[in-house]
């Protein structure tokens, strides 16, 4: 019975967190009320204020998963041999979101990449909400430092290389190929893989002689 009761409090507080989602890939953080997250999911006040607080606590909640869902796929990864290198691995970090978050809007749009601007503009203004995305960016540049050790073990990458600037650069890759998604529209994945295997090749081509 126990397990059973909870199941449905997991299952709540995931109805919770993807109605608020829409909300607020659709329009924006501070348009949105807890009114409309409660008809959104179409609960009482009492049940959804039972799992959060407010609206902080959801954007927060939401960043945190999504941050988990990143550090995880690195995680697997680290686990492959030979290494995927990262041509392979923004594609994939994006397909997996996809795959675990595939909620759309009225349009057809994912939501993901407008509500990731939605986490990034709020956590200027919002003290709690910038700690849980350092505390979540240091676990992804943690785990990177896995992948890191597998290129140098498989002679891919110098050893010097400064790892933890590896991983700024690759969170900034797929940060910014999600901005592009949130405003120009969808980017198929052979983009994101060919773009991110074009500037890994920068300076590999050999001089005329």
């Amino acid at each position: 019975m126990a397990r059973v009761s909870q199941e449905h409090l997991e299952a709540r507080r995931r109805q919770i967190l993807d109605g608020a989602a829409v909300c607020f890939a659709r329009n924006g953080f501070h348009a949105t009320s807890m009114q409309d997250v409660l008809k959104e999911v179409d609960l009482s006040a009492g049940a959804v204020y039972r799992y959060f607080g407010g609206k902080e606590e959801l954007i927060a909640a939401i960043a945190s998963e999504v941050l988990e869902t990143v550090r995880g796929t690195l995680e697997q990864a680290a686990q492959e041999s030979p290494p995927p290198t990262p041509d392979v691995m923004v594609p994939r970090a994006l397909a997996l979101m996809r795959q675990v978050r595939p909620a759309t809007l009225e349009t057809g749009e994912w939501l993901f990449p407008r509500l990731m601007i939605q986490v990034w503009t709020e956590s200027t203004r919002t003290p709690s909400l910038t700690a849980v995305l350092i505390e979540g960016y240091a676990k992804i540049r943690e785990a990177w430092g896995a992948m890191a050790k597998n290129y140098k073990d498989a002679g891919l990458l110098p050893e010097d290389a400064d790892v933890d600037a590896m991983a700024r650069a690759m969170i900034a890759l797929v940060q910014g190929f999600a901005a592009q998604m949130a405003i120009f529209g969808d980017i198929p994945p052979q983009v994101l893989a060919e773009g991110t295997r074009a500037l890994m090749a920068t300076g590999r081509t050999a001089s005329p002689a």
